[in-house]
């Protein structure tokens, strides 16, 4: 080696404090190196630190490691139908106007200001919601803004009632804050208000379409919830996460919009209408809450991407975004026919369809089959390729009602025959 590279190498190992240099007498390992043991190999410590108890409770998600040739699995659009050709330019709209100044800085936690203005517009003519630029938070997804309002409205050691069946993540949120989940059975009507439990701070509902089992809560239960949450003093949390796709009927208007005495927080997202991993959701918040929820945007993690807020709020003014959900509307609505079509036909001696009039999946109780039936039913529909969900896995209490739940959002529409056959199959296996 030349004799630079010798001198860089112990000048670096000098300065570092590894040797030290006594002239006259040569180069040494310094006495910090020699006690810290360097120079030897040792086996790194596992760490000492632990967890909070409730993590060892919470799994990681599992439902999507396993590619299915026909995904009957629920919480996914059809990637394919994404506007592509309409998204691409209005993202290099955004890097090319004088808007880029502001997507290469903080945003406002409340979100970009044009996103806020379009959402309240479209709210205002799709749902019947009155609500202002200035009600509206923008979050990244449905998850985030559940995370922000706990965090606003409740302390550890608070009860929060949620629909039993639920959505397993807000549930998992709230324990993980230390909030204590209180489940509340569902029938045919929606939430059962008078099985609420005294001492309740707030309610998570999906009323538009309860998530898992699809029904619609009446008028009758909404407002008899509207009268409960005003009497005990609590707040009712409206998600209404598949709302836009309605195929039967006229739509129940949302909760938020029967609500005078503003108890009601609406939980918007564009994870069904446009894609997941885009990560844009919303709130509407009433004026009384909208400064903390600000704050807690922003302690959270300041503010959602502005890049795609922008994008967004261009493709929801200039009318794309609603032309968007018409046309996938219609291609869902088709898959939700044929799968419906094939359940009561194919299946009626194994499951009962439950009456539903929107969103993106289906759900259907079994007539017979036991909890485990329907978990070995599953894992032989997964060994074909056909994902489907256990309607089991979205239960609070310790009593799972049993049967299967379709996503028709994520399989083409050429494949639903084929893999309601091969699931068929597994039943009689």
């Amino acid at each position: 080696m030349s004799r630079a590279t010798v001198t860089v190498a112990y000048e670096r190992l000098a300065g570092e404090g590894f040797v030290v240099c006594q002239q006259g007498a040569g180069t040494f390992v310094s006495e910090w190196a020699a006690r810290a043991g360097h120079g030897r190999a040792r086996r790194r410590s596992e760490g000492t630190i632990q967890a909070r108890p409730v993590w060892q409770s919470i799994p990681l998600p599992t439902a999507f490691d396993r590619p299915a040739r026909f995904d009957f699995r629920t919480g996914l659009p059809d990637a394919t139908l994404f506007p592509h050709r309409k998204w691409r330019p209005l993202v290099t709209r955004v890097l090319r106007s004088n808007e880029r100044a502001s997507i290469i800085t903080y945003e406002h936690p409340a979100g970009h200001r044009d996103l806020r203005a379009a959402i309240a517009r479209h709210i205002g003519h799709s749902r019947g919601i009155e609500a202002s630029m200035d009600d509206i938070i923008v979050t990244n997804g449905t998850q985030q803004a559940l995370d922000i309002l706990a965090r606003v409205l409740l302390e550890p050691g608070d009860r929060i009632a949620v629909e039993d069946p639920c959505y397993e993540a807000p549930r998992r949120l709230f324990e993980s804050l230390g909030i204590r989940v209180v489940g509340v059975p569902v029938d045919r009507d929606g939430l059962v208000v008078d099985a609420l439990p005294r001492g309740v701070r707030a309610v998570y509902v999906t009323p538009s379409h309860q998530y898992p089992l699809g029904v619609t809560m009446t008028l009758a239960r909404r407002q008899a919830l509207l009268a409960w949450a005003d009497r005990n003093d609590a707040v009712v949390i409206e998600d209404d996460y598949d709302g836009e796709f309605r195929f039967e009927g006229r739509p129940l208007e949302p909760l938020q919009t029967l609500d005078a005495t503003g108890r009601v927080i609406y939980v918007g997202s564009f994870s069904k209408t446009m894609l997941p991993t885009l990560r844009l959701g919303f709130l509407v918040a009433p004026s009384s809450l909208r400064m903390a929820v600000q704050k807690a945007k922003y302690v959270s993690d300041w503010h959602t991407s502005t890049l795609e807020q922008a994008a967004l709020a261009a493709f929801i003014s200039d009318g794309g975004f609603a032309r968007h959900v018409r046309r996938v509307g219609r291609i869902y609505r088709e898959r939700r026919e044929m799968i419906a079509d094939v359940i009561r036909r194919d299946f009626a001696d194994h499951l009962e369809l439950v009456p539903s009039s929107l969103g993106l999946h289906l759900t259907a109780v079994s007539r017979k089959a036991t909890v485990d039936q329907i978990t070995e039913i599953r894992d032989r529909a997964a060994d074909v390729g056909v994902a489907i969900h256990r309607l089991a896995f979205f239960a609070v209490g310790e009593t799972a009602q049993t049967g299967i739940v379709l996503g028709y959002g994520a399989i083409p529409t050429a494949d639903i025959s084929e893999g309601l056959r091969l699931l068929r199959a597994c039943f009689s296996s």
